[in-house]
């Protein structure tokens, strides 16, 4: 291998390097050895940077590649003899051995050829290596141009640039690993005789292992990319397609001591991170046993007390809730411990999960994660159960406050008067009293479901220093359901009082309307009498139908009258039940007696009406059907009809002196009714001229009276003179019906 590690380091003559002022190019001579070139500029070279370089360089190859001798090119093209000459002797100081060759690039004009062939080769034996001039074009003679960079005529690519930036993260990744070993060796030697001490200080490296590595890995994979690149325009001794030497090659950087290195800092590394995870565990194993052990503790010391400390379920909702509040502050304190037990349950099955424990380990870490679990889990359970009481008696509380105030209001309103305006207003009144009762049964029913869940909640409770209070407990919650049974008990006795005497309110008011519902009623039976009973029949038989009618029309009426006068009394005996004054007798009595005298007034003046009327159709029928005829039947046919138009020109007088008509006034049917009346009497005419012609042999004078009478009766109206007797004949009488 033709590499070693330079006891000088790039970094500090960094800025000597960067100068370029010599540098191995990775080409090679005709003997394996390595070409060493060395350009001289224009300027005044700095033989000392000169000097570094060099000793730089040669320190760079093993001792192997150095056996193999250097062929040294010194390009003096753009400088002058001297400057070359002491390069050349400067060489026989720096590396005299290694040097087989130094080939020195002349300018084609400038030097003395004899002088300058002659004083080399005089000061041969005594400068220990070859030395000859060379033009540019010509070193090929010596060294293959694959071999050769572009500033010899070769095809050798080299980048100086590039070659220095990864000539010193080599250096920095061999200082660095090499160190690193070093103290990975020692910690982990160490680690073995030190018995676990968390306050001792942790030796740590001093470079991160992870970085080290990464470097290397990254180094390693350029040298190997580079080292298998093939040149395009490759030449000279390698041939078309060979591979190309560059200057970060093998016996340059020497790959195999990066992935030596490698090597060992991935096992030294590895056994690093077992250690360091050997030891976390075991202080991740010491540190939650410590916190076990102090969850336990105050679990089971400060944290019981607390809970037996509070057991009360107070005395209204306030209370509970004040109650609540303090509780939240304990499961508050709770919870921070239970946030550590979560962790610590994280963390011990993390280590048991890593599956390298010991028997012994895996044991303990087992115990105490069942010890934390049954102590959380018990002290879990007596808060959930204390929560579980404080919120029964919450709502327990909630339903006393709420049914109390049912109470209340159901008392109020069971101690307000009754003063309702109607009977829509008692019955409304009365509903709202039912749905009182009714959510006030409600109220207690939730109440006794409450205080049985509380009960039950209490009395799950453990503990002996929790006794006492538990029955401090249920003799509260028996007490407050006793107490409120009582009260609903006394509200329901005065809610049946007050029901039956809103109940005779409502039959009150019902009597009240329907009395006077019946008055209405009677006064349109009248309206519809005075109205729409006008026709009288067309003959006997229709005006016998008609007064049946009359009859029922009439039972109706008095039926209506009697229901009212019946509603009246039933009023006077509420009244006086109810010990209020008489509300309606004193108003609607008089009215329902006033409307029916009206009625029966108007029925029998209907009644005479309809009875003239048949006794008209009666002796209309006789002496039109009758083949003898006397004069007396015709006599009682004027008389008959004469009665009855006389009859309809009457109004009807009410008790209080008022009138009122049949029908409107000129109404069709009081028209009709004379017209027919007329008509009938025509043909009773006709059965007078008979009965006249029938008795022509007899008495002159009485025919003609009995013509003359006849004449009166069925002549138009006007055509008769006034009779001063019978001031209000036929037309008169039709005129005033008609007006009326």
């Amino acid at each position: 291998m033709c590499h070693q590690v330079s006891t000088m380091e790039a970094s500090i003559i960094i800025n000597v390097l960067n100068k370029k002022l010599a540098f191995l190019s990775g080409g090679k001579d005709r003997r394996s050895g390595l070409i060493l070139s060395i350009p001289l500029g224009c300027d005044q070279t700095n033989m000392d940077e000169l000097s570094d370089t060099l000793d730089y360089l040669l320190s760079i190859p093993s001792e192997k590649c150095k056996a193999r001798g250097f062929t040294v090119i010194v390009d003096g093209r753009r400088t002058q003899w001297n400057t070359v000459k002491t390069v050349v002797l400067m060489l026989q100081n720096v590396i005299p051995a290694e040097v087989s060759l130094v080939c020195v690039v002349k300018p084609d004009e400038f030097w003395d050829k004899k002088v300058t062939h002659f004083c080399f080769w005089k000061e041969k034996d005594r400068l220990g290596f070859e030395v000859i001039l060379v033009s540019a074009n010509k070193l090929t003679r010596y060294i293959e141009p694959s071999q050769l960079t572009d500033d010899f005529g070769g095809t050798l690519d080299y980048n100086h640039s590039d070659w220095l930036s990864k000539r010193l993260v080599f250096e920095k990744f061999t200082k660095e690993s090499t160190s690193l070993l070093d103290e990975l060796s020692i910690i982990n030697d160490s680690d073995k005789s030190t018995p676990l001490d968390k306050s001792a200080d942790v030796l740590l490296p001093s470079f991160d292992p992870e970085t080290v590595l990464q470097t290397g890995h990254e180094l390693l994979s350029e040298l190997q990319q580079q080292r298998f690149n093939v040149s395009e325009g490759g030449g000279g001794g390698g041939g078309q397609g060979a591979p190309t030497w560059r200057p970060m090659e093998e016996e340059l950087l020497a790959q195999p001591q990066v992935m030596k290195l490698l090597d060992s800092l991935r096992e030294k590394y590895t056994r690093y991170q077992e250690v360091c995870r050997q030891r976390s565990k075991r202080l991740q194993i010491h540190d939650v046993h410590a916190k076990v052990m102090q969850v336990v503790t105050w679990l089971q010391g400060p944290g019981s007390e607390l809970l037996k400390t509070h057991q009360a379920i107070g005395d209204s909702m306030r209370a509970a809730q004040a109650l609540q509040q303090k509780h939240e502050e304990i499961e508050s304190q709770h919870s921070e411990w239970f946030a550590v037990y979560v962790e610590l349950n994280q963390q011990i099955a993390v280590l048991l999960n890593g599956g390298e424990d010991d028997e012994e380990e895996a044991s303990e870490l087992k115990a105490l994660q069942q010890q934390l679990s049954d102590v959380c889990y018990q002290q879990a359970a007596q808060l959930e159960s204390r929560q579980n009481v404080l919120q029964a008696a919450h709502t327990f509380h909630a339903a006393t406050q709420e049914l109390s105030q049912q109470l209340d209001a159901l008392l109020g309103m069971l101690c307000a008067d009754v003063a309702p305006a109607d009977g829509s207003a008692i019955q409304h009144n009365l509903k709202l009293l039912e749905e009182k009762l009714q959510s006030v049964e409600t109220g207690l029913a939730l109440l006794r479901q409450k205080g049985e869940l509380l009960l039950e909640q209490t009395c799950t409770e453990d503990g002996e220093n929790v006794a006492a209070e538990q029955k401090h407990n249920v003799q509260q919650i028996h007490d407050v359901m006793d107490d409120m049974q009582m009260r609903k008990q006394r509200c329901e006795d005065m809610v049946d009082v007050r029901r039956l005497k809103m109940l005779q309110m409502v039959q009150l008011f019902k009597c009240e309307e329907d009395s006077l519902q019946a008055v209405d009623w009677l006064c349109e039976l009248l309206d519809a009498l005075l109205k729409t009973h006008v026709r009288l029949g067309d003959d006997a038989q229709e005006t016998k139908a008609m007064m049946e009618k009359h009859r029922k029309f009439v039972d109706v009426a008095q039926s209506t009258y009697d229901y009212g006068r019946q509603l009246l009394q039933a009023t006077v005996v509420l009244c006086q039940s109810l010990r209020c004054a008489t509300r309606s007798s004193g108003d609607t009595l008089p009215r329902l007696n006033r409307v029916w005298k009206q009625f029966t007034v108007s029925a029998d003046e209907r009644q005479h009406r309809l009875q003239l009327a048949l006794t008209f159709h009666q002796h209309a029928d006789s002496v039109l059907q009758d083949e003898h005829v006397d004069r007396e039947s015709l006599d009682a046919v004027d008389a008959s009809a004469k009665a009855l138009l006389d009859r309809l020109t009457m109004p009807v007088i009410f008790p209080d002196g008022s009138e009122q008509w049949f029908g409107s006034t000129g109404s069709e049917e009081a028209t009709l009714v004379s017209e027919f009346v007329r008509e009938r009497l025509l043909l009773v005419e006709e059965r007078r001229l008979q009965l006249q012609e029938a008795e022509l042999s007899g008495d002159s004078r009485p025919q003609e009276e009995a013509l003359h009478g006849l004449h009166v009766i069925g002549e138009e109206p006007g055509e008769r003179e006034e009779d001063p007797d019978h001031p209000g004949d036929l037309n008169q009488q039709e005129e005033e019906m008609q007006e009326c």
